[in-house]
């Protein structure tokens, strides 16, 4: 053990790669929102800030869970990708997002995503990893239908629509 860590154990050190909010956060919009980019990055509904994420990101990079490079579209901008060892954590997300719908007031329609992911269970997970791991790591894959991220937003995108007409009424005589 290093003096760099509190102690060798695994959850103490899992923690200490991913246990403040905004580095799994990060990941969450890498994973489930496609997110490849700074500012698509800092655009995260729960607000970071540029300095938090330009030291995040850092830091992720570091410890290998990111890589980065430049986007040949764009001179100034970069394509951060996931690793391997951050597609690890589709079941942990899988298993956080179902815990806060259980124990949480979550709204239905930012918990649809992890209804889904719950449901589906590791047969899903394994699909969803396979599918990073083609797009983050260029690993082929033979794609049938819809990836998971597109079914997870359509779910998502259904709940918003549903909400909005069952509103509708309501405002319609005002």
């Amino acid at each position: 053990m290093t003096d760099d860590h509190r102690s060798a154990c695994p959850i103490n050190l899992s923690l200490e790669v991913f246990g403040d909010k905004w580095s799994l956060l990060i990941i969450r919009d890498m994973i489930f929102g496609g997110k490849r980019h700074f500012r698509e990055l800092l655009r995260s509904q729960e607000g970071i800030s540029s300095n938090i994420l330009a030291d995040r990101l850092k830091t992720l990079l570091e410890i290998g869970m990111l890589t980065k490079r430049d986007d040949p579209s764009h001179k100034q901008k970069a394509i951060y990708s996931l690793t391997e060892m951050a597609i690890a954590l589709v079941p942990i997300m899988a298993h956080l997002g179902a815990w806060g719908r259980r124990y949480l007031p979550v709204s239905e329609e930012l918990s649809i995503r992890a209804q889904l992911m719950e449901e589906g269970g590791p047969v899903l997970w394994e699909r969803f990893m396979d599918e990073l791991r083609a797009e983050h790591l260029g690993v082929s894959r033979v794609s049938e239908g819809p990836s998971v991220r597109q079914t997870l937003q359509a779910a998502y995108e259904e709940v918003i629509a549903r909400k909005a007409t069952e509103r509708e009424p309501a405002n319609a005589g005002s």
